[in-house]
């Protein structure tokens, strides 16, 4: 038995190289690509796939948000994630997403390949660094709209601007990042943008 891949990933040549390595293993074939997310959905819903192996970051939704939106679409394809960014808040998101996999890009294709075949047969894999990093993060501190103010915040976009764009008023904005800043202990708010990014909690 053949198990089809969706391998998405927006850098060619990483996408080209895993599934050229892929393709080796004999009861594995790459089936179909994509290098955003929004064609990693589209090509999911198109061609006949047993597992999506996608990318985290990518231009449109990112892989997590994919493995949503294909869940959410009644199409039960397992997903596995292989990412560079492999921070707490991420792991968290992607498994409360259903994901079945989340690996660090540095993992060999033999290993990715038996993860595969796991998540393909019903199992979970996270890599075990990730998941004890994970662990010793916690759970991130912010409220899901401190978190939304915060994300708005990251480019230094000034506090009408956020307020117009989170439907909210100036001073509601303000409590929120202030809120923020106090939770994790920052200097202000460029630094609190900086800490929960770095934390996969934005």
């Amino acid at each position: 038995m053949t198990i089809r891949l969706l391998l998405a990933d927006d850098e060619h040549l990483i996408r080209t190289a895993l599934a050229q390595l892929l393709d080796l293993e004999p009861d594995l074939t790459v089936v179909t690509q994509a290098a955003s997310g929004d064609e990693a959905i589209a090509m999911a819903l198109k061609h006949d796939v047993d597992v999506a192996v996608l990318d985290l970051q990518m231009p449109g939704p990112d892989g997590i948000a994919v493995a949503e939106r294909l869940a959410g679409a009644g199409r039960g394809i397992p997903v596995v994630i292989v990412t560079s960014h492999g921070r707490p808040g991420h792991l968290k998101r992607a498994l409360a997403a259903g994901v079945r996999g989340f690996l660090p890009k540095t993992t060999s294709a033999r290993t990715l390949a038996e993860v595969v075949r796991k998540v393909h047969a019903g199992g979970r894999h996270v890599d075990p660094e990730l998941a004890a990093e994970a662990i010793a993060a916690g759970d991130s501190p912010l409220t899901p709209r401190e978190a939304d103010v915060l994300e708005l915040a990251v480019d230094g976009a000034p506090v009408d601007e956020i307020a117009e764009r989170a439907s909210l008023s100036p001073g509601t904005v303000r409590n929120y990042l202030s809120s923020a800043v106090t939770k994790l202990g920052a200097a202000n708010r460029h630094d609190a943008c900086a800490i929960a990014r770095r934390m996969g909690w934005i």
